[in-house]
């Protein structure tokens, strides 16, 4: 299938309807096991069968600070519909970048989006002085960590007890992190155009 003509821009008011509309589940045939030992944990992919599907609870914005909200959110557009978006914060007390939330729907993903999507968090955080850039991913989402791995991430850590009290109950946050690119133009180290 050809990859869709795309527009990328900073997302408006006029997109939150979309955007809680966008379907961000996935299914995935492996999972991270995590292993705690004597002196660390070990983190490594693990089948699982069947398949699990995850399905991410809508957030509860009623409840939600302002100043929790992330501060630039671009979104990818297929014609009038958002197909993706990426939403991001600057700390500048440590020049972090933090990718609060990134997702491409079912039907795009596979075209390069999400790629395109984080070169254009990386510019956002170069405009401000980032030096590195962090996320945090369920241990379920075997997908989003191999596009992570692909485009330069490490794991740089992990909370098991983040989702307590949440419907991601007993999920493992994991974290992970890379310098920020210097190239305008380079989503990662294997990326695709």
């Amino acid at each position: 299938m050809p990859a869709p003509r795309l527009t990328y821009r900073p997302a408006t008011p006029d997109d939150e309807e979309q955007l809680a509309a966008l379907d961000t589940s996935f299914t995935t045939d492996t999972v991270h096991r995590v292993t705690a030992g004597p002196t660390g944990f070990t983190i490594r992919p693990e089948p699982v069968h069947p398949p699990l599907t995850k399905h991410f609870p809508a957030d509860d914005d009623e409840d939600e600070d302002d100043d929790d909200a992330p501060k630039h959110t671009v979104v990818a557009l297929d014609g009038d519909r958002v197909c993706g978006f990426v939403a991001v914060d600057h700390e500048p007390w440590n020049a972090r970048l933090t990718i609060r939330d990134i997702a491409v729907a079912p039907t795009h993903r596979g075209h390069g989006i999400a790629g395109e999507l984080m070169t254009r968090a990386y510019a956002y955080g170069r405009q401000r002085g980032a030096r590195h850039v962090w996320l945090e991913v369920t241990h379920l989402n075997a997908p989003a960590i191999r596009a992570y791995q692909r485009m330069g991430f490490t794991f740089c850590g992990l909370d098991t007890t983040l989702y307590t009290g949440t419907p991601s109950e007993g999920e493992i946050a994991l974290f992970m992190s890379r310098s920020l690119p210097t190239a305008p133009d380079a989503p990662g180290p294997t990326s695709r155009p």
